[in-house]
């Protein structure tokens, strides 16, 4: 089996991509077009494997996208690229909407052409995965959770455009045909994962001395879901899941915003003890500082993972406490690469501020 992965070198598509090749599962061709949040680093040993090839495109390029359709001929595609970070999303929506939307609907167009022309049992098992996220249903009060059924209302720029393309998605099944399954995911945590979220942030901080910006009272609470755990989960709804259905996919560890960072605080002081000369001694819960709210900040996601664990047989290896610290030991051991990113790429600043707060700092 051959599968075209768009954004294979992001946080979550370099997971996917590491499970495929380790498991001997398919043949990869990863379609990305490397923004500033890529990782090729994270696919180092996926790259020595004669199953795995890079094709460095923007998705929003059609003839682009049918030069490697045609080149590669995947039997299915999972759809990973995307713009994710709603703070950035708040800044300036315009990428999210080029990329999440626009290039999410070139990239049907391509996949439909080639789907027609494929013929018998090659079409027949022709899939197209499309990734998404819980964010596209807004926020929870303090009881209930997401299913599959619950109705679309997202609530910032990002998830706003993550609507779109799940829309698209399904208005390409329902009037072209073309066979697709649909995943939308709670917040991922683990290796790899751009500091500009919020685990790797407060571990990045609280190993070197920063503060831990917490916002609001840090009480929105989010599932939380081991990429890896989620990887797995992918991959079964790519090639075990139903056509025209989709899977939600969830970590069952809910948890607020302000206990995580106490747990990394916690964790990092563990293996990683502060120097005597610390002012202040004792640990790094210190260091948190509650900052301005992020403008229209969810309260609360939770997600009903039910279905994918009844019809796919998927359930999460990791439980939070367990995944978090693997998370906290992989960057203590990683820090030339966390460090890279923060002096060439982003520095920890804060994103997403409303025009009036920027204003006022």
């Amino acid at each position: 089996m051959k599968i075209l992965v768009t954004g294979g070198a992001g946080f979550i598509g370099s997971a996917v991509i590491r499970h495929l090749i380790r498991e001997g599962a398919a043949a990869v061709v990863n379609v990305d077009k490397l923004t500033y949040a890529a990782t090729p680093e994270a696919l180092e040993e996926a790259g020595e494997s004669p199953n795995y090839a890079f094709a460095k495109i923007d998705i929003c390029d059609g003839p682009a996208l049918r030069e490697v359709f045609a080149a590669h001929r995947p039997d299915a595609v999972m759809h990973l690229a995307a713009e994710s970070h709603v703070d950035r999303s708040i800044d300036d929506a315009a990428d999210f909407i080029q990329t999440n939307v626009v290039g999410t609907c070139r990239l049907l167009e391509t996949a439909t052409d080639y789907w027609r022309a494929l013929e018998g049992p090659a079409q027949s098992a022709f899939r197209f995965h499309h990734i998404s996220t819980d964010e596209v249903f807004g926020a929870l009060g303090a009881e209930g959770h997401f299913t599959e059924e619950t109705p679309y209302k997202p609530n910032s720029p990002y998830s706003a455009s993550k609507a779109s393309s799940d829309h698209f998605v399904r208005a390409w099944h329902q009037t072209h045909g073309l066979p697709v399954v649909t995943s939308n995911c709670s917040n991922n945590y683990g290796l790899y994962q751009f500091p500009e979220k919020l685990i790797p942030l407060m571990i990045i901080n609280a190993l070197t001395e920063k503060p831990l910006p917490v916002y609001g009272k840090g009480e929105n609470v989010r599932d939380w879901l081991h990429v890896e755990d989620h990887a797995r989960a992918l991959v079964a709804v790519l090639t075990q899941g139903r056509v025209g259905e989709t899977y939600n996919v969830g970590g069952d560890s809910e948890m607020r915003n302000i206990d995580v960072v106490h747990m990394i605080c916690d964790l990092v002081d563990e293996l990683s003890p502060r120097a005597e000369t610390v002012e202040g001694g004792g640990g790094r819960r210190d260091l948190v500082t509650f900052v301005t709210d992020r403008p229209g900040h969810d309260l609360r996601y939770a997600v009903d993972a039910s279905k994918i664990k009844r019809e796919l047989g998927w359930t999460p290896q990791e439980s939070f406490a367990s995944g978090l610290r693997k998370t906290v030991v992989w960057y203590l051991e990683h820090q030339d690469w966390w460090r890279g990113i923060l002096e060439r790429r982003y520095a920890g600043e804060r994103l997403g501020l409303s025009k009036a707060d920027q204003k006022a700092g």
